[in-house]
């Protein structure tokens, strides 16, 4: 990461902070009252090929014993009322401001994968998460609709991973690589505008 990459986020987040905590504390007490605690939703991501660390998210499900692996139609009947519509406006994603602060995400690069995927595509992620990971990009905004859709139709845990494996791995790393090709700070601006552009045309 550039020294100009990490002075953008280190500024926004704490601007972010400073405006939307009072949000944060209110979205907590809202989903303490809603669907009781934990209220957040701690998990192990990767930053390099052998870098883990935890991402922070608000937790948008029900609990259950064994939780593994990425979000499919498998999944869906555990998404709560409140966690959907924050899933649906993004603000699930608020306290991964603190994994930008301690400089395991920025605001723009690749989305941080699971171990397993790391482990099953070396090869990919070893030029992909030369980009330290973010809270979007490119990807993120060019592919997340199909993906949903890809993954909304699988109904067990091994289809899931199946479909993410083989076609939305790959297709979102030809994304972030395109990214990394061209990153510049304006070009961080642009995909974060555009980013909030979307969730204002989700709304309407």
């Amino acid at each position: 990461m550039t020294w100009g990459k990490r002075i953008f986020d280190l500024f926004f987040a704490t601007l972010l902070v400073l405006i939307l905590g009072p949000v944060l504390l209110g979205l907590l007490a809202w989903l303490w009252l809603k669907q009781g605690r934990p209220l957040f939703y701690v998990a192990e991501r990767m930053k390099g090929v052998d870098q883990p660390f935890q991402l922070w998210k608000l937790r948008t499900m029900t609990l259950a014993a064994r939780d593994a692996g990425v979000s499919g139609g498998d999944k869906e009947a555990r998404i709560t009322p409140a966690g959907a519509w924050l899933r649906g406006k993004r603000l699930d994603e608020l306290p991964q401001l603190w994994n930008i602060l301690r400089g395991d995400l920025s605001f723009v690069g690749p989305r941080p994968p699971l171990r397993q995927y790391v482990e099953r595509h070396p090869e990919i992620y070893a030029e992909v998460l030369k980009s330290r990971p973010g809270v979007t990009g490119l990807a993120s905004i060019t592919y997340h609709r199909h993906e949903a859709a890809l993954l909304a139709r699988c109904a067990t845990p091994e289809e899931t991973d199946a479909v993410y494996s083989r076609i939305c791995v790959p297709a979102k790393a030809r994304l972030d690589l395109i990214y990394q090709r061209h990153r510049t700070v304006c070009y961080d601006f642009d995909l974060v505008f555009q980013t909030i552009g979307n969730l204002f045309r989700r709304d309407r």
